[in-house]
């Protein structure tokens, strides 16, 4: 192995380049300007390069003091991939959403691939960190670089670090969660892991990309069947007449053994309600089916109507239908505390309401209006939550608990409530969903 990259590496001259600004590649990006590495960071989006580049930040739990801050040290925002024959290491971050027949969609990986293929140069490292099916590395990058003429794990580099970022969890960071790390051949996965190591607490290697790729797969399948699971365990304790959330509290005292999940309006963010439908698509083509993983898919899914049928049902209450009701959505997004809306279940509520003539106004302290996604469009305003608007609504629908909201004047001022997240347990004026 070549050792120009490992030593530029560790004594930290390496330059960095960062494909994709988003909830993943903006952290890392901090994270090696952070190390003192100079970092290029390259994104298709005008509006994101041209945020970076006047200091400001459009990721809610990243400030513009720490855009500016990062930006004085040599951070680089930029959309001309030109630039990638100058850097020693390219780290993709981009989306890998699914298709409309939930199978993979790789399109912005080979996007990439295809606008950085002209600048590759040899001795540089390319890693992987968006999340894909077990095989992705070793069956469409690998093939794709040596097409170029490249000889891999001599004059070039592959790996694949799967990205393990939590949106708003004040608990762990990029330096701290362990980062898994793996490499096409044994030097590929040296100089990944000297990378890594150079800017998070613990990397664990493992012996190929596949595995890599199948542990960040089976990370989000792990939480979206337990989720599953607890949201048809809420439909029975619902007809039961039990409380799921008292349960779920009472089951936290087992010591071992058991992991609390939480109910909700279906499953959000980019990777828990997708990444399990690229395990299934793989196993497919290899002759399995995945029936916890599809069944959970198809539990999860189901969530939105069932809150729509709650909705119903509380409007049903006052003699009154969901067409021409005035219905508040309490936050768009995914999870509490965080301006991500990816897959959120909020936005197909709000899709299903109209569609059955509903008025509909919404309350999210990170969203003025609603972006546009590539589901829906639409055209509201958000509100100020206030007396006046509870008084006026005749359904109040928590759909995201975010912290800021004012529980006491929502449940002091609201009509009816339908309540997706279990914090108005104690109300009179609460329909459980």
């Amino acid at each position: 192995m070549n050792k120009s990259l490992l030593n530029k590496i560790n004594n930290g001259q390496a330059r960095i380049g960062i494909i994709g600004l988003g909830y993943v590649g903006l952290p890392l990006a901090r994270r090696f300007t952070e190390q003192r590495f100079n970092v290029v960071g390259f994104d298709i989006d005008d509006v994101k390069v041209k945020y970076l580049n006047e200091g400001k930040s459009y990721i809610n739990h990243i400030s513009n003091d720490v855009i500016k801050e990062i930006i004085s040290n040599g951070f680089q925002p930029t959309k001309n991939f030109d630039l990638i024959s100058d850097v020693d290491v390219i780290i993709i971050c981009v989306p890998t959403p699914l298709g409309i027949h939930n199978e993979p969609d790789l399109s912005y990986l080979f996007s990439t691939l295809e606008s950085i293929k002209n600048h590759l140069q040899k001795n540089q490292i390319l890693i992987l960190e968006s999340t894909t099916y077990p095989g992705t590395t070793e069956e469409e990058i690998v093939p794709f670089i040596k097409k170029l003429g490249f000889n891999i794990g001599h004059n070039f580099f592959i790996g694949y670090s799967p990205e393990r970022e939590d949106p708003g969890n004040k608990n762990f960071s990029t330096k701290t969660i362990p980062k898994i790390v793996s490499g096409y051949t044994n030097e590929c996965l040296t100089i990944t892991k000297n990378l890594y190591d150079k800017v998070v607490d613990s990397t664990v290697s493992v012996s190929s990309t596949k595995v890599a790729e199948m542990t960040k797969i089976m990370e989000n399948i792990h939480r979206a069947v337990n989720i599953g699971l607890v949201n048809e365990l809420k439909i029975v304790a619902e007809k039961m007449g039990i409380d799921i959330y008292e349960v779920i509290q009472a089951a936290s005292t087992k010591p071992f053994g058991f992991t609390p999940y939480y109910p909700g309006p279906g499953l959000g963010g980019h990777c828990i309600p997708i990444d399990p439908f690229y395990l299934t698509w793989k196993a497919k083509e290899i002759g399995l089916n995945t029936r916890f993983i599809e069944l959970a898919g198809e539990i999860n899914r189901s969530m939105p109507a069932y809150v729509i049928d709650k909705i119903n049902e509380a409007l049903n209450g006052f003699g009154k239908s969901i067409s021409g009701s005035k219905i508040l959505i309490l936050g768009l997004s995914y999870k509490k505390n965080v301006d991500d809306l990816r897959e959120s279940p909020s936005l197909e509520l709000i899709n299903i309401l109209k569609q059955k003539d509903a008025q509909i106004n919404y309350c999210d302290p990170f969203f003025e209006s609603i972006p546009l996604t590539r589901k829906f469009v639409f055209k509201i305003k958000g509100k100020k939550l206030t007396k006046s608007l509870l008084n006026d609504s005749d359904v109040v629908v928590l759909a995201t608990d975010h912290d800021s909201f004012d529980y006491d004047l929502i449940a002091k001022e609201s009509k009816i409530i339908v309540d997706t997240r279990g914090k108005f347990r104690n109300s009179k004026k609460t329909i459980r969903a």
